[in-house]
């Protein structure tokens, strides 16, 4: 059987809940381009991250993560990959300026499939995800338990729906207020600032994650 009792299904709720809540690069992310570029955007990088939950979520039920993170070059690589494309994203937040003009939003908007790929990549190439899912989801599971690693998978695949009805509602806000956004240019730039700093304090959080 797969499916964890009702009691750890409820404790999980509530773990999962307050993780949503804690601001992390993905959401970010997801109110940044809800800003910039509409709803659909935003939806489009939380899609993303949510695809790189599966697939976060294999690794542990396979044991993958524990490799990675057990191997200091590859759990280096990966911070350092992580941290720079934070970095990145937050030199675009501050070279493309004023990413909420109707100009702007017009003619530079990125595909979905963009949006997608790079809601993906903050999420793959965060550490703290892998290790986050390494300690959290086993607690959930007993180890001498046969069927451990359908537990695991299924546990990690009901993050999402437990997670949405919070994220959901975070983007379609920013979409709303973007229209404020766009008849008040310092505030604007402000934010473009804003986000980029955000970011570069995540990279540096990544860089400081320590394997345990």
């Amino acid at each position: 059987m797969f499916v964890p009792e009702f009691s750890v299904l409820l404790q999980f709720a509530v773990a999962t809940f307050i993780i949503a809540i804690t601001p992390g690069p993905d959401m970010t992310l997801f109110v940044g381009r809800a800003l910039s570029e509409g709803r659909a955007a935003g939806l489009a990088c939380m899609v993303g991250a949510m695809t790189g939950i599966v697939i976060h979520t294999c690794m542990v039920a396979l044991g993958l993560s524990a490799l990675i993170v057990a191997s200091p070059q590859a759990f280096l690589a990966l911070k350092i990959a992580g941290a720079g494309y934070l970095v990145w994203l937050a030199w675009q937040a501050i070279r493309n300026g004023s990413a909420f003009s109707p100009e702007t939003r017009a003619g530079k908007s990125r595909s979905l499939y963009r949006n997608w790929a790079t809601g993906l990549g903050i999420n793959l190439l965060n550490p703290k995800i892998i290790l986050f899912f390494m300690t959290f989801l086993p607690q959930f599971v007993s180890v001498s338990d046969p069927h451990a690693s359908g537990k695991l998978f299924f546990l990690g695949l009901l993050f999402i729906p437990l997670s949405l009805p919070l994220t959901i509602p975070m983007v379609l806000a920013a979409d709303g207020f973007a229209g404020f956004l766009k008849k008040s240019p310092r505030v604007t730039r402000l934010i473009d600032y804003l986000f980029a700093g955000v970011f570069s304090a995540f990279a540096i959080k990544i860089l400081t994650a320590q394997a345990r």
